[in-house]
């Protein structure tokens, strides 16, 4: 990290409050994060000390030099959005006039737009001299390349080019954004393109200004980090504005067109052009510079904005430590003018080593792929004389993924050195690359780590805590945010170091004053506390707990971790607020009060102020200042937080996000335009099918192949007196040509009530014959058109139970204040408790809720937009087909209860399926299972079935007893089964002892729990018969099954445990039975299917 002395007036004083009428209130909104705190930039603003992102910088100098403007930005990641603005707004560029800017498609072909607008015959030969740039993202070059190579042959007759480069990717091995110069740097090689790097954003400006003068010599890359840097919010002293850029880019240009001769070698040209910018800036730039040891023995060379930036400030943090170690970053690397490298490379040099991209961890592991950097630094040393003895030079590959930080950086440092370079502290035990590397006086800067999902009311709170600080002109604020978009429905770190110098930190804070957690769900995913000084506050926001239950709450490991760094621990309750419960809205300033208090107490008063100015007004900050003890407490940690145990076997949590996203995650879907929603329109679309673009098809948007069979039985297994109604239904196949597998499973397509659905008819006041259009219940994109009864009986789920999202969608339908925000809290993290109680207590369908909130009445239309599809239910087939081919047999159990109201609740699809009789129509599909034979009939089989997990086990017992009549070699059969009394719950009985007495059951151990005062299991019976288990299991090479309910497992498994541990004590083998269960799983000897 580097400290730069800024200038500066000093802080200013907070304005005086006054009375009088209230000012407006801010609405802080971020817009993007490639823009300085998320906000809009007037391009008038740009110049001297202002708070920019290395891309805004970018888009401006692009911007004000160029003719055009060709963007090729990746959705969210938004490369182009401050030209667009300034080019909606009537901003004028250099030339006098608006830059046209065209937002371009990413495919192949692209670029050719730009080329047949330089080479059109009615191009303005007057802008020939006039700059035509290009932004894009490295993933868009293999769409460019074959305009640039075309570009690149007709260069002596074409504009100045230059194309400025976002080095990012989205890798989807690693689902990660990475940072990608590999593909670049390929390219410019093989087109003979220039290439430069930008190394932060305090240079991005001027590289960007040198890159457009380059153009006028070769076409040009110029290139920067897309993933953290370009978009890091920082102050810069000395920008230059628009009329300073021209004024710049004119007589530079002058000066190289003027002076030299014009036949002079490409690298000649690149030097001299470098030579008279930096004399025309002051400026020291190089084509490589070099930092560290005056006399090194080891040298690192890099290329990258982060790499070159980060391994400056190691090498010298190093060297003040005594390691003759050095950096040579390369800023030009295209021409690679060898005998400038040379000349800054230190003759002292003995060993060099090349940090060099390539594509994946694949080509690293590759010992026969070299790194593009590699091959000319090799090249520029085995050719040279200066040595006597060549410096050995190493290829110390990395691939696109690498996110590297100080410690990674001094580890490929070590690979150079034989000298451990990080010497660990005495009392710290473990690796030394667990040891932060620190890069600069901690006393001198303040970092601060917000943590939070994107969904949260306070994420704009760390973009508006920072633009708040900035308003001190003493200090100097950095900010950086990346989502993770994947994780909890979006997560994001935010980063904010504040200092009185600038700060060059281009990696994840490592030493933050205080952490502050807006979920606690966090923490189980992430050790948020990996980035905390020693000494620092934690910030965790904990609604409705309290202290007394706050352990419970807390990861072992964050406890122990929050007492070793010796922290202090805020709960951060927002819920405590009346005025905040009322107002949720209100929860964003309560939070950036908070964060104040905690953060910088002696600046509360200022910070208000400055917060005002940002978003919010003075009253209400004040306000949520004068509440906020009531939601903010420390807490006294317990000593025994410090000793306590953590097991082993816990997963090591992440150390930081992996960004995938530069924008959270938009959970508000469009929704596609739709054609059908009354029956004119669909008959117009039969009518005319070529305008409509009608086809005939068969259910296409069925994901799964449906079959039409009919009812052939439905008994009940158990006595009508019995609470539990387990029935046998059984289908004819018919003509269907329906074909199933042992072990697989029969999708039922069911119906809602006809009965319930009328009601709701009638209480919702609709039109049952009318033409609606709705999500089908196999695939919700594909719309199908029905009426509104056939809708409810068959396509949604109005009496299905709802998510959380559903109160939140219908809160926006309430016309009445009460309903809407009771609606609102219970879709929201508040009414977490109340929304429990009525999915898992009331059962509480979607219908009772519009019943319950009157006022909130969508449409038809809406309801099936907000309500889920029907799903079909899935039950294990009870028969098999080489036994029965003309039918399937299902065994059932119907799901019924009595809700707290007294109203006979039942589950949608085994009710359905209760009340068919014998000839009914049911539309079926098949799915595969995990439940497969083993592949011998020799094999024994073990089973074990609860209830109607013996569903399977019959068709399997049924498959034994067709190969024992086939003439077919069977194995042992061990059939264990699990229910409550003999009497009731003895399912299939006299067929178990049928195929028992016919030598196809070898054992049947019954477990009736509760026909006699000890209560007899699944597994007790399996313990009794544990010889019998051994010779089948483990002898004979048998399968184990196990089907129903998932509360057996353990006990279950822990049979089979004892069984192998058993038999491998006779054996005299030492064994573990753990692991052996899991070689039986990838045997497929150990299967299970449970719920």
């Amino acid at each position: 990290m580097y400290l730069q002395p800024a200038e500066s007036n000093g802080p200013a004083l907070p304005e005086p409050l006054r009375a009088g009428p209230a000012k407006p209130l801010k609405e802080f909104k971020q817009h993007s994060t490639s823009l300085p705190f998320g906000q809009p930039i007037p391009l008038s603003t740009i110049g001297g000390p202002t708070y920019v992102t290395a891309q805004t910088l970018i888009q401006q100098v692009a911007y004000t030099l160029s003719d055009r403007l060709w963007t090729y930005s990746p959705e969210t990641f938004d490369l182009d959005v401050a030209v667009k603005n300034w080019f909606n707004g009537g901003a004028q560029n250099a030339h006098g006039y608006p830059t046209n800017v065209e937002s371009m498609q990413i495919r192949q072909g692209a670029a050719s737009i730009a080329l047949g607008y330089v080479f059109s015959k009615d191009f303005d030969l007057k802008k020939r001299y006039l700059p035509q740039s290009i932004l894009a993202s490295s993933s868009t070059l293999q769409y460019l390349r074959a305009a640039l190579d075309q570009l690149s042959l007709l260069y002596s007759i074409a504009n100045p080019f230059v194309a400025h480069i976002a080095a990012v990717d989205y890798a989807g091995a690693s689902s990660q954004l990475v940072t990608d110069y590999f593909s670049a740097m390929s390219l410019a090689e093989e087109l003979g393109f220039g290439m430069v790097s930008s190394f932060s954003t305090y240079d991005a400006q001027h590289m960007s200004l040198f890159s457009t003068l380059l153009a006028s010599i070769v076409p040009t890359i110029h290139i920067y980090d897309g993933v953290s840097v370009g978009r890091e919010t920082t102050r810069v002293i000395d920008v230059l504005d628009q009329a300073g850029l021209h004024n710049t880019y004119k007589t530079i240009l002058h000066e190289i067109s003027t002076s030299g001769r014009k036949n002079a070698s490409l690298d000649t040209k690149v030097i001299r052009l470098l030579e008279a910018f930096n004399g025309e800036l002051g400026t020291q730039y190089g084509l490589f510079e070099y930092h560290g040891h005056a006399t090194p023995d080891s040298v690192l060379v890099v290329f990258g904005t982060v790499e070159s930036s980060l391994a400056s400030q190691v090498a010298l943090s190093l060297e003040s430590d005594g390691a003759k170690v050095g950096v040579l970053n390369v800023r030009v690397y295209r021409p690679f003018v060898e005998e400038e490298f040379l000349s800054v490379l230190p003759e002292s040099v003995r060993s060099i080593g090349v940090l060099g991209q390539v594509h994946g961890q694949s080509a690293v592991s590759d010992s026969s792929i070299r790194s593009n950097l590699y091959g000319d630094v090799l090249a520029a040393v085995t050719f040279s004389d200066r040595w006597t003895n060549l410096p050995t030079v190493i290829d110390i590959k990395y691939s696109r993924e690498t996110v590297w930080t100080p410690v990674s950086i001094a580890a490929a440092f070590q690979l150079l050195v034989k000298k451990p370079l990080l010497q660990p502290e005495e009392e710290t035990t473990g690796p030394v690359a667990s040891l932060p590397l620190q890069l600069f006086v901690p006393a001198a800067i303040q970092q601060y780590t917000f943590w939070d999902i994107d969904t949260s009311s306070s994420a704009y709170a760390p973009a508006v805590f920072g633009q708040a600080l900035a308003k001190d002109s003493a200090n100097n604020i950095t900010v950086k945010t990346g989502y993770d978009n994947l994780l909890q429905g979006g997560v994001f770190r935010s980063d904010i170091r504040k200092s009185k110098k600038t700060i060059e930190a281009s990696y994840s804070i490592d030493a933050a004053d205080v952490v502050f957690v807006g979920e606690q769900s966090l923490l189980e995913l992430f050790d948020t506390l990996h980035g905390l000084k020693a000494g620092g506050k934690v910030v965790l926001k904990l609604p409705g707990v309290k202290d007394d239950d706050l352990e419970g709450k807390l990861p072992v490991e964050f406890c122990k971790t929050l007492s070793a760094k010796d922290a202090q621990l805020y709960i951060f309750d927002p819920s405590a607020v009346d005025s905040v419960t009322n107002d949720p809205a209100l929860e964003t300033y309560l939070t950036q009060v908070a964060f104040f208090r905690v953060g910088l107490p002696s600046l509360e008063t200022v910070g208000l102020q400055k917060l005002s100015a940002v978003n919010g007004s003075s009253e209400i900050l004040e306000d949520m200042a004068k509440v906020l003890d009531g939601a903010l407490r420390l807490i006294e940690t317990p000593e025994t937080w410090k000793t306590a145990d953590i097991a082993d076997s816990l997963p090591a949590l992440a150390k930081d996000i992996h960004v995938n996203s530069f924008a959270a995650f938009d959970k508000i879907e469009t929704e596609p335009p739709t054609f059908l929603k009354d029956w004119e329109t669909a008959a117009k679309g039969f009518a005319f099918k070529e305008a409509y673009g009608t086809k005939a098809a068969l259910r296409p948007d069925l994901s799964v192949k449906t079959y039409n069979v009919h009812v052939q039985e439905n008994r009940r297994l158990t006595p009508p007196s019995y609470e539990r109604n387990i029935f046998h239904i059984e289908f004819d196949l018919g003509d269907s040509g329906l074909k199933y597998d042992i072990g697989e499973a029969l999708g039922i397509h069911a119906e809602n009530d006809e009965v319930e659905v009328n009601d709701f008819i009638k209480f919702y006041k609709l039109n049952p014959d009318e033409i609606v259009e709705v999500p089908s219940r196999e695939n919700p994109s594909v719309l199908e058109n029905r009426t509104t009864y056939q809708s409810l009986m068959q396509n949604v789920d109005i009496f299905g139970r709802p998510p959380k999202r559903f109160y939140e969608a219908l809160s926006e339908f309430a016309d009445d204040p009460k309903e809407q925000k009771e609606l609102h809290t219970l879709g929201g993290p508040e009414g977490a408790n109340e929304f429990k109680r009525r999915a898992e207590v009331d059962t509480i369908t979607y219908a009772d809720i519009l019943l319950q909130f009157p006022s909130a009445h969508p449409s038809f239309h809406d309801i099936v937009q907000i309500v889920n599809p029907m799903k079909r239910r899935e039950y294990s087939i009870a028969s098999c087909q080489k036994v029965t081919p003309n039918s399937v047999a299902l065994m059932i159990v119907v799901v019924g209860w009595v809700d707290p109201q007294g109203r006979d609740r039942f589950g949608q699809a085994t009710r359905f399926l209760n009340k068919l009789r014998i000839g009914a129509p049911i539309t079926v599909s098949v799915k595969p299972s995990v439940m497969k034979l083993p592949p011998k009939s020799t094999q024994p089989l073990i089973m074990a079935g609860l209830g109607t997990g013996l569903a399977p086990f019959r068709a399997f017992v049924q498959h034994r007893a067709w190969e024992k009549a086939q003439g077919k070699e069977i194995g042992a059969v061990l059939l264990y089964m699990g229910s409550r009394h003999q009497r009731e719950e003895y399912c299939y009985g006299e067929e178990w002892e049928a195929y028992q007495d016919a030598g196809v059951i070898t054992l049947l151990g019954r477990a009736f729990s509760r026909d006699q005062p000890e209560k007899i299991y699944i597994q007790d019976r399996m313990r009794q018969t544990m010889n019998d288990i051994i010779q089948a299991y483990l002898k004979d090479e048998g399968a184990f099954y196990l089907c129903g309910p998932t509360w057996p497992v353990p006990d279950v498994t822990n049979v089979l445990e004892d069984a192998i541990a058993r038999d491998a004590k006779t054996l005299g083998k030492r064994t573990d039975p753990r692991k052996e269960i899991e070689k039986l799983k990838d045997q497929f000897r150990y299967v299970l299917e449970v719920y």
